[in-house]
């Protein structure tokens, strides 16, 4: 490359870099607990115990319990809220409902029940108090809401350029050092420099996908509202101009999932939304099913019941933008290949917070250094170190 070429990049790499650092080794602090969110919640709270183990609350099965029935216990539970959601298991009878004031009412003012749908039984709440709570709303949009969401976003965004402009730089930095070569010999700026270089581009794949999902996670709100406005629009053409369903007059679930079990049949649903939502129109139960096989079980179809007749009014798989949002969400967290790969993703990021480290700390000492003489080093091929 030519040294305005190698000046470029270096500067871009800089500069990105220095940005976004802080905000990354939070996200890799926060991250790294909730890549292990099962295991921990199953030590502190325990195993459940449920009237019928091993069946799945989204099946069709004897002896459980009507989801007529459910609503009207999470309702009774919280006297004048609304059903904003209703979440199902796959693989025991657990239930969730979430209630609010009103349907579209911000996450923060909602409940999130617990139920065994076997029994009838409420077994508790999601601890919206809770140390994996507030990691998790730290790591999402650091309590901002949505501009926190976009915030870190535009922050993973700057990682990933930061990603490319360190692999551009990489290649002539390296052209006279062998792959992997630590000059313990030498200062210590030179070595976590060779640290930096080696570990950053072993988890190079792997800081790439996390950077790029999580970039797509940051834009789970505009996304949906942008399937709102164009496909669920265009599903529910037909109740244009028409006002929204009050709660009073929501129709019968179980008669609403019967509907759209006969309009998608052999899959399981995994939630359903209930009018005035982000997820639904105003006029209609959208229930979400998921594919039948560990390839498909995270791209949905929605079937809309109208929520006043219980009748069947739509059904289409959810389009490309959603179904990138829903199979990026378990990539960021390493969330679909057990606890091996849950490890996998903790060393990766353990990796990740070295190299963003040791970034910082040869900044600091870079700073006497002119940006010529930096463009030199990369140019030289790693041979040259000024102010060693």
């Amino acid at each position: 490359m030519q040294r305005s070429t190698v000046r470029t990049w270096f500067l871009i790499h800089k500069w990105t870099s220095i940005v976004c650092t802080a905000f990354l080794l939070m996200l890799c602090t926060t991250g790294l607990p909730l890549i292990f969110h099962d295991e921990i919640d199953a030590l502190t709270e325990g195993p459940p115990a449920y009237g019928m183990p091993g069946v799945g609350s989204s099946r069709e099965a004897p002896g459980l319990r009507p989801l007529d029935e459910m609503l009207a216990k999470a309702l009774a539970a919280r006297p004048g809220e609304v059903p904003v959601f209703m979440a199902f298991d796959n693989d025991q009878p657990s239930l969730t409902i979430t209630t609010a004031p009103r349907p579209d009412s911000p996450a923060q003012d909602m409940t999130i029940q617990l139920f065994d749908r076997s029994t009838g039984e409420r077994t508790g709440a999601v601890d919206e108090d809770g140390v994996m709570h507030f990691l998790l709303q730290l790591h999402t949009d650091m309590f901002l809401g949505l501009p926190g969401m976009l915030f870190l976003g535009f922050m993973g965004l700057l990682f990933v350029v930061a990603i490319v402009s360190g692999v551009v730089l990489y290649a002539p930095f390296m052209k006279k050092l062998d792959f992997g070569t630590l000059r313990t010999s030498r200062s210590a700026r030179v070595k976590w420099l060779d640290y930096h270089n080696l570990l950053g581009i072993v988890a190079l794949a792997w800081m790439s996908v996390v950077g790029a999902t999580g970039v797509i996670n940051a834009l789970a709100t505009p996304i949906f509202q942008y399937w709102q406005t164009t496909e669920l629009a265009e599903m529910t053409k037909a109740y244009a101009g028409k006002g929204a369903v009050p709660p009073s007059r929501y129709g019968s679930i179980d008669k609403a999932m019967a509907a759209a079990r006969k309009a998608i049949p052999g899959n399981n649903p995994q939630f359903i939304a209930f009018p005035g939502g982000n997820f639904s129109s105003r006029h209609h139960y959208a229930v979400f099913f998921q594919g039948d096989t560990p390839l498909t079980e995270r791209l949905l179809t929605s079937a809309l019941i109208d929520a006043e007749t219980g009748e069947f009014t739509d059904a289409r798989p959810m389009p490309w933008y959603t179904k990138a949002l829903a199979l990026s969400q378990p990539l960021h967290f390493g969330d679909y290949g057990g606890l091996p790969l849950k490890i996998l993703w903790a060393i990766l990021t353990l990796f990740t917070m070295i190299v963003l480290g040791s970034g910082l700390y040869l900044w600091l000492g870079k700073r006497r250094s002119g940006t010529d003489a930096l463009v030199r080093e990369v140019e030289s091929g790693g041979t040259l170190v000024p102010a060693e």
